[in-house]
C-alpha cells in the first residue's frame, strides 16, 4: 500500500510538472502571445521572450523543482537510491 501511495504522488508531481510546461511553452509562447506581446521585457516583446527564452528557462527550473521535490519525497516514504 505504501508503493501505491509514493507512486500516486509521484505521478501527480510529473503531472504538475507537465502541466506548468505545457502552459508556459504552448499557452504562454504560441496561444497567448499577441496579448504578451503589449509587454516588454529587456527590450523584446514578452510572446517573443517566452517562445524563445522563458520556455526554456521553466523547463531548467521545473528539472530542478523536480529533483528536490523528489528527494523530499523519497525522504518521506524512506526509499534509497
Amino acid at each position: 500500500m505504501q508503493n501505491q501511495t509514493y507512486w500516486q504522488k509521484n505521478l501527480r508531481l510529473i503531472a504538475k510538472c507537465l502541466v506548468v510546461w505545457f502552459v508556459v511553452s504552448y499557452g504562454f509562447g504560441l496561444l497567448l502571445v499577441e496579448p504578451l506581446n503589449t509587454i516588454r521585457m529587456g527590450g523584446f516583446k514578452l510572446g517573443f521572450w517566452f517562445a524563445q527564452q522563458g520556455s526554456i528557462y521553466v523547463f531548467c527550473a521545473l528539472v530542478f523543482y523536480y529533483a528536490w521535490a523528489m528527494n523530499k519525497l523519497d525522504e518521506e516514504f524512506d526509499v534509497k537510491e
